[in-house]
């Protein structure tokens, strides 16, 4: 079966580790000797407790998360967590700070003005289409949160330094660069990601959130729209997502014992990027569209110059076993999102694909 598996490099659903397809392969009709399939035992069982009280445990190791934070599973995916957001954290009488880097900010900023909150956008970078991180903001001390999305998986932007909002809690969607890299999780009031992009299928997002940000939950919103409802359930309140925390255990499980955590999950993203931004940079045949100190390591995203050479470049690397590169339907151009779970022998067959094709071509 894996003989004929191509390298993805789709932007979400996206790739997963193969060792942890194979696991859920060998295990799916009979997990660990309870003779029925994972997706079918009971989330009250010891079984499902094990695995999502595993997963809530590799999440904070992996993340050095004190117990100042709760791990949670919510349905509905990042875009639920658009409205949630400003309907639980927002304060009375306080302002609500946005940073807009592309589509994904923009459709945070527009759930909270669809409820009213005063919110202002005290940075973007749409004047340049997108294509930069924004350093020039001042945060209001006085916000009740400062919301930035981390990476942006349709420019190919991301922030390596995340902002200094002082004692405003950060809220980020980091739904592309999850799990990609180490960092500090003490400024952050609440952090959210799809799973479907770094640690798992589609179906839920990660969500984690400090213990004090609770407080601000109101009371007379609906009961599964609140972060209390989760949290004091350990997400079971209703019947979760079993199957995606499952593989999103198994996920973090790779990352913790097979990686070996963060910080050799990070020297090997950028050993990946480096081979494609290397090429890009040294070609006058392809065009990276994101400014280079704004690069992400999850999205490489490119032009060739004329349209017909890039449907054909798509069209062709798909025949080598390449897929997914392709470009957003908003923007164009190629994409290659290359994810934790994408191999450094999947990027080492692009940039030879790419070498080869502007041979070609160029």
């Amino acid at each position: 079966m894996e003989a004929s598996r191509i390298h993805n490099f789709n932007p979400g659903p996206a790739a997963l580790p193969l060792p942890v397809l194979e696991e859920i392969r060998n295990e799916f009709l009979n997990y660990k000797g309870c003779g029925m399939s994972v997706t079918e035992i009971s989330h009250r069982s010891k079984w499902f407790d094990e695995i999502i009280n595993g997963a809530v445990e590799r999440t904070k190791r992996l993340l050095h998360m004190g117990d100042d934070f709760h791990v949670l599973f919510i349905q509905g995916g990042a875009s639920l967590q658009f409205c949630m957001i400003p309907m639980n954290l927002s304060l009375p009488g306080r302002p609500v700070d946005y940073i807009n880097t592309g589509t994904w900010s923009t459709k945070a900023i527009k759930e909270a003005q669809i409820q009213g909150k005063d919110v202002r956008v005290i940075a973007s970078s749409e004047d340049a289409n997108f294509s930069y991180i924004p350093k020039d903001y001042s945060v209001d001390p006085d916000a009740a949160y400062l919301h930035f999305t981390s990476n942006n998986t349709i420019k190919g932007t991301q922030w390596s330094t995340f902002p200094d909002a002082g004692d405003v809690p950060l809220i980020s969607d980091m739904s592309s660069d999850i799990m990609s890299r180490p960092f500090d999780v003490r400024p952050f009031g609440l952090i959210y990601a799809g799973a479907q992009k770094n640690i798992g299928p589609a179906g839920a997002a990660l969500v984690i959130v400090r213990k004090d940000m609770l407080e601000r939950v109101p009371g007379d919103i609906p009961t599964m729209l609140k972060y209390t409802t989760f949290a004091e359930k350990n997400s079971l309140f209703n019947t979760p997502p079993c199957f995606v925390i499952y593989v999103i255990s198994l996920v973090l499980r790779w990352l913790e014992e097979t990686i070996g955590g963060l910080e050799k999950m990070e020297q090997i993203n950028k050993q990946k990027a480096a081979l494609l931004y290397d090429l890009i940079d040294q070609s006058d045949f392809y065009r990276g569209t994101a400014a280079p100190d704004s690069r992400s390591l999850m999205n490489v995203t490119f032009r060739l110059p004329s349209e017909d050479l890039e449907a054909r470049f798509v069209e062709e690397a798909l025949k080598e076993g390449l897929g997914g590169l392709k470009g957003h339907r908003s923007v164009g151009g190629c994409r290659a999102s290359i994810y934790n779970a994408v191999s450094l022998e999947a990027v080492t067959a692009l940039r030879d694909f790419m070498v080869e094709f502007e041979r070609k071509n160029g």
